[in-house]
């Protein structure tokens, strides 16, 4: 069975493009892939943070991947931060690394555009996402386009090490499932929905009411030719909706005489999706997802610990 890792980072609350290009791909994916569904707690202390909201944080992002239908028998749900084999492949790792490598990484390049202080970890968090993914013998990694360049540093690394030590890493394959949808920010539809993006007004929380989602939707930015059409390079407003109406529904959309008539139903199959998610999540005791979080730790633990001793034994640790 092939071994698949998805991970989500706890800054900011997941949103409908999460849902549709990553948690519903896992989900589907569940039953034919050995899959680990990882949150990246220590992803969010490269930059400046409130303690008590990362570990909220952590613990929403585990409640909402339950009630998006991970199923915890089958996908291991992890926090990074609590197996401790990522850190310590992460530092073997940068003992392969150099340092043009790490700071050509363009989210390095532009976080730390802006002066001020930058945290050497900002720097070095593409070799612990390298850790992360190699830690568990992972053989696909679904990546969008903002993550391929760190994709690419965990497959660089795994090969030189391999070479240089010996075969020690499976040597990931990054995969953009058929399911997964490419959902743009409703108010500048030219980019990706994002949680770091500079306004709320242009993406959809998973937890957010059918009343924030119809106000949202009704003020998405459209254009003035008057024609519902899928045509991304004239029309990426227009075209965004088809693409939510179409991963939500399934089906292909049908003929709309307006941009009000569209996002009406755009609204309408949003809300009857995130409806059930909601209801769950507000089931779902903190404890009882906290029990998913360690027994998932329990069970990548020995995987990773042989991955970490192979690597020590071939880097010259250990006999």
């Amino acid at each position: 069975m092939i071994k698949r890792l998805t991970g989500f980072q706890p800054t900011g609350n997941l949103h409908l493009g999460n849902l549709l290009g990553a948690m519903r791909p896992l989900v589907e994916a569940q039953s034919t892939t050995d899959s680990i569904a990882m949150i990246a707690d220590l992803h969010a202390l490269t930059m400046e943070h409130d303690p008590a909201a990362v570990r909220a944080n952590t613990l929403e992002v585990a409640t909402l991947l339950l009630a998006a239908g991970v199923d915890p028998r089958r996908t291991a749900i992890i926090a990074n931060s609590q197996v401790p084999e990522h850190t310590e492949l992460h530092y073997l790792l940068e003992c392969t690394a150099a340092f043009g490598e790490a700071a050509r990484m363009i989210q390095f390049k532009e976080k730390s555009a802006g002066g001020g202080p930058v945290r050497l970890s900002l720097l070095t968090y593409p070799v612990l996402m390298a850790a992360d993914i190699l830690v568990h013998g992972a053989e696909q990694v679904p990546v969008g386009d903002d993550q391929s360049q760190h994709l690419e540093l965990a497959r660089t690394l795994a090969l030189r090490f391999n070479a240089r030590y010996g075969e020690t890493f499976t040597v990931p394959e990054g995969i953009r499932p058929e399911s997964a949808a490419r959902i743009m920010d409703l108010s500048d539809p030219v980019r990706k929905m994002s949680k770091s993006a500079p306004s709320p007004a242009g993406r959809i929380a998973l937890l957010d009411p059918p009343e924030t989602i119809r106000k949202v939707i009704s003020r998405a930015v459209t254009d003035t030719a008057g024609v519902v059409r899928h045509d991304p390079e004239n029309q990426p407003g227009v075209s965004n909706l088809l693409a939510i109406l179409a991963a939500c529904t399934d089906e292909k959309p049908g003929e709309f005489t307006s941009y009000g008539a569209l996002k009406r139903e755009v609204t309408d199959a949003v809300v009857a999706l995130l409806d059930p998610i909601r209801a769950r999540y507000a089931e779902l005791d903190p404890g009882y997802v906290r029990e998913i979080l360690a027994e998932g730790r329990t069970r990548v633990r020995p995987a990773a610990l042989a991955t970490v001793r192979r690597t020590k034994v071939a880097i010259g640790l250990l006999d």
